[in-house]
């Protein structure tokens, strides 16, 4: 009889050794806390579907944002800050100026366009109810 040859199984175009290979190298990437929680929440590195799991979280893991990065406002205010560094007063407070005419040029243009349609009266002619007499030590006691 001749042998049959089996027909080799391909998890996103790799085979099981390269999947391994590929989980070790990645998972060497992460944060050791992510690496102690796949070892904890029972992610291994040897068996067909296991090695599938534990591809597909370290995907999850990769592709979430890091929460030490900084976010867009972070970065430019810190940009904001290096590039004062570079100028003079009188080149921040030209821009502060130009940026201060703009700002209110762009509010103007939405008061415009979204109007206050309603109006608010106080009215302080009439005196105010008064205050209840505060409880005292001997009327607590009672």
């Amino acid at each position: 009889m001749a042998s049959q040859k089996r027909k080799q199984r391909l998890f996103s175009g790799m085979n099981y050794r390269e999947v391994q290979r590929s989980n070790t190298n990645r998972k060497k990437k992460l944060p050791k806390a992510d690496q102690v929680w796949l070892k904890t929440n029972g992610y291994r590195n040897v068996g067909w579907d296991n090695v599938i799991k534990l591809y597909e979280k370290i995907n999850d893991f990769l592709a979430a944002p890091d929460t030490d990065d900084p976010t867009l406002e972070e970065l430019f205010l810190k940009a904001d800050q290096i590039g004062k560094k570079y100028q003079t007063t009188e080149e921040v407070n030209a821009f502060e100026q130009a940026f201060q005419t703009e700002v209110h040029a762009i509010s103007d243009q939405i008061d415009q366009q979204f109007p206050d349609q309603e109006v608010e009266m106080v009215d302080y002619s009439q005196s105010s109810r008064s205050h209840p007499k505060r409880k005292t030590a001997k009327s607590r006691k009672r």
